[in-house]
């Protein structure tokens, strides 16, 4: 912070107008102009219906923001603090152009103390529509630059340096939005400002070396006092300073350090960092931890490998993707949510994905804190991009400016070139038919990526893209599984059986995904009752993967037995999602320490839509997140076929530091809900190991009976499963009978007693209110039953309405 005499803050209520003057409206400050617009009335709300089609004007038209402000004297030196400026704009100091800005992903501070005068000013940005300026800057390129089509109906996004996902992608709305998402403000410069706090880390046997970089900025000579504390220790140095930027640089020795871990490997001890200058103080909360990525080569090919602390972790995980498609729709509260809800689901890891934001300072605070490791791409994705020197000029300005702001964070494990850029550049006909002039392209962009990044943080881990097999390896990391990390999207984009992740051993997988709809509380804030059919034009706009509802239907006919009506089948799509990612990650999970991670495609939506997700538009959990806490648990055991399908295998996987002794009750479960014990047995796994616990042959499940298993782990882990040999809709399955109470449980919660009279799979209950269920998405046998709470979002004195779903139910008629 600044203190207040030096810095005026310019957030808060704009003037928004279209530049041709016809529509106007108020603007809140950081936000963005949809939102605006549609507050306003001008708009419709694009998530509704087909609204995304009437709201396409708003892209092609420059927009202008302004406000008025006062200065009591207009001496000194001045200057604006901008960062998210999205993306090409100008901005005027009483009418004197003080900016030109082009990448969202910038920081600019501006001098514009000739611009000001003691009194009123006025302060104006000028947006221009980012689709003319693709167009524009396209026109001037060399040769012609693709961009994915299948992602993008906007065409050009690949030009300007902003959020990819703005110009469309299979998951998102493709308005192309603009605006201004950070800080504005007007600071006064004295002798000197803080431009960068980047910290480093030395580790020996009982001790750590913090080693702190404060760059300084001033316009003049000078000296600085500079007050360094980590946690009560302060330090005071005096320092000479030039004109222009200053590094001064300063060691602390912290003894008996306690290390910051990742979430279910211990603590997240943070020390906090503070740099203090006359008038300005920064802070950083600082974790202590080492991290390696291995990549040793072996019989296999190379691993992929985090160690952290001296300790491998298996990286339990999904891809993150910006909160909303809408800046002003998001806010700290809703992304917190967000995250703890992946800790809560037994995650470690977030990979924030190359086609959206670096998120804000706060959103790395709470990886932190949750001991969320972060995999963080630079924003480049499934395009082909410029190599022009201005374009890579600006590409290292935002390396070198993002990478001193976030490498600090305990979080941040590793720093990704792109996403997928080295498979786009088999996905376009003129890079198939010029490879190597595209190829030398993507290789110079990479390169300055790679650069940058060393010189702003020497000890930063680099990894060139994902998927990738290794450096300077070109080769399919989509199908490749020997080295390196893996996108597996065969199952989904290729239409293989769920089994087909078992034909693959990743050495860590950081995509691979199953589609399914989003729950039906979330259908029916854009849908109509007569859009309630999956064909329907309303329902086929809310599904942004081209071929997406055939391949949820062509895979449910496959696999289960078709839904009775449009609530069920929404239910059972998250059913069959589930069911595959399941499939892969109990299948990886048991190759450790071979395979070292898994990262599902997707954690969150931008906007209600069908997707790939986790957690439904507004962060309630779909069936695949309560799953993944069962099958992302440190502790976990499931089943794995044989390749020939004549043994099932129980597999028991440790991710924990000690060693864990299990009991494992096997039973099989007739189709009328009757429990028949099959065996017990107890197994040890050490730490950090998957074991195989016991073999059965598949011939000893009877016909028209299931496989099922309960287990207790000695450190109080538990869970249960089962297993079907063939397919869901082979099972003759009977009603099962169930019985449904609910009372209050105080603090506004309510308790849930679900009763079972017969074989009940995938039991799931479901609310139009939003909250939290402690358990859903289970199994009972006959006479069985399950007390679960609900707590709302929001607390309400009216008790919410229930649904209940399970298989036979949603696919039975009767």
């Amino acid at each position: 912070m600044m203190s207040m005499s030096n810095v005026l803050d310019l957030s808060g209520t704009w003037q928004l107008a279209s530049a041709d003057g016809e529509h106007r409206a108020g603007i809140s400050i950081p936000g963005d102009v949809h939102t605006a617009l549609k507050f306003a009335g001008v708009i419709p709300d694009p998530y509704v219906g087909r609204n995304e089609n009437d709201v396409q004007w708003v892209a092609h038209q420059d927009w202008t923001i302004e406000r008025r402000f006062t200065l009591d004297e207009g001496d000194g030196s001045w200057y604006l603090d901008i960062t998210d400026l999205d993306t090409v704009a100008t901005v005027f100091v009483n009418g004197q152009p003080v900016l030109e800005a082009d990448n969202c992903f910038r920081r600019y501070r501006p001098d514009v103390s000739k611009a000001l005068k003691p009194g009123e000013n006025v302060i104006r940005i000028h947006f221009r529509s980012s689709i003319a300026e693709g167009a524009k800057r396209q026109a001037r390129q060399p040769f012609y630059i693709p961009y994915s089509t299948a992602n993008s109906p906007i065409p050009n996004g690949n030009m300007l340096r902003k959020p990819q996902c703005h110009f469309g992608w299979d998951w998102n709305i493709a308005i192309a939005p603009l605006g201004l998402y950070g800080t504005i403000a007007l600071k006064k410069l004295e002798t000197a400002r803080i431009e960068h706090v980047v910290t480093s880390q030395r580790h020996a046997a009982g001790r750590a070396e913090l080693h702190v970089a404060v760059t300084l900025h001033a316009r003049d000579p000078g000296i600085v006092a500079v007050h360094l504390d980590i946690d009560g220790e302060r330090v005071r140095l005096d320092f000479g300073i030039d004109a222009g930027e200053t590094t001064i640089r300063h060691v602390f020795e912290i003894e008996n350090p306690e290390f910051w871990w990742p979430a279910g490997s211990g603590g997240q001890r943070l020390y906090r960092l503070s740099v203090e200058i006359p008038g300005e103080t920064v802070t950083r909360q600082i974790g202590l931890r080492t991290v390696e990525l291995l990549t040793d080569p072996d019989e296999a090919g190379s691993r992929f490998a985090f160690r952290i602390n001296g300790r491998e972790i298996f990286c339990r995980g999904a891809n993150w993707i910006p909160a909303d498609a809408l800046f002003s729709l998001t806010s700290r509260e809703k992304t917190e949510d967000l995250l703890r809800s992946a800790v809560e689901a037994n995650m470690n890891m977030i990979r924030v994905w190359g086609g959206g934001f670096y998120e804000a300072d706060w959103f790395y605070d709470l990886c932190d804190r949750l001991g969320l490791m972060v995999w963080q791409d630079f924003q480049f994705a499934c395009n082909l991009y410029p190599s022009t020197p201005d374009f890579l000029e600006n590409v290292e300005a935002e390396v070198d400016y993002q990478v001193r702001r976030l490498v600090s964070h305990p979080s941040i494990v590793v720093w990704c070139g792109d996403n997928e850029l080295v498979g786009a550049l088999n996905w376009f006909e003129e890079s198939r038919t010029n490879r190597d002039r595209y190829l030398v392209s993507y290789d110079r962009l990479n390169r300055v990526i790679e650069q940058a990044l060393a010189k702003a943080a020497p000890d930063a881990i680099w990894w060139p893209s994902s998927p990738a097999s290794g450096y300077l390896d070109y080769g399919d990391a989509w199908h490749a599984d020997g080295s390196g990390d893996m996108h597996y999207w065969s199952v989904w984009h290729e239409n293989k059986p769920f089994d087909d992740y078992r034909s693959v051993k990743p050495r860590f997988c950081s995509e691979f995904g199953f589609q399914s709809y989003t729950s039906l509380p979330v259908i029916e804030t854009y849908a109509n009752r007569k859009d309630m059919n999956i064909a329907s034009p309303v329902m086929e706009h809310h599904q942004k993967n081209a071929g997406g509802n055939e391949r949820i239907a062509g895979t449910m006919f496959r696999n289960f037995r078709f839904p009775r009506d449009f609530a069920n089948f929404v239910y059972l799509s998250q059913v069959q999602q589930g069911v595959a990612i399941r499939t892969a990650v109990d299948y990886w999970r048991s190759l450790k320490p071979h395979c070292m991670g898994t990262l599902y495609w997707q954690l969150n939506d931008t906007w209600p839509v069908a997707s790939w997700s986790s957690l439904d538009y507004g962060g309630s959990w779909k069936v695949l997140h309560y799953m993944a806490r069962r099958f992302f648990q440190p502790v976990a055991v499931a089943a794995i076929p044989s390749e020939d399908g004549r043994e099932i295998r129980l597999s028991l996987v440790n991710d924990t530091l000690a060693d864990v002794t299990v009991t494992i009750n096997l039973s099989v479960l007739t189709l009328s809900g009757e429990r028949r014990p099959l065996r017990s047995v107890e197994a040890v796994c050490s730490p950090d190991a998957a074991v195989t616990a016991l073999a059965i042959a598949a011939d000893d499940i009877p016909a028209d009976c299931i496989l099922a298993w309960g287990f207790t782990a000695s450190n109080g882990m538990g869970g249960e499963g089962h297993y079907v040999t063939g397919t869901y809709k082979a099972l003759n399955l009977e009603p099962p009978g169930l019985e449904f109470s609910v009372s209050p449980a105080g603090d506004g919660a309510f308790d849930l007693l679900v009763q079972a009279k017969g074989l009940a799979l995938f039991v799931m209950v479901e609310s139009a209110t939003p909250g939290r269920y402690s358990d859903n998405a289970f199994d009972l046998a006959a006479g069985e039953s399950r007390r679960i709470t609900f707590t709302p979002a929001a607390p309400s004195g009216a008790s919410p309405q229930f649904r209940i779903y399970d298989l036979y139910s949603c696919q039975s008629a009767g």
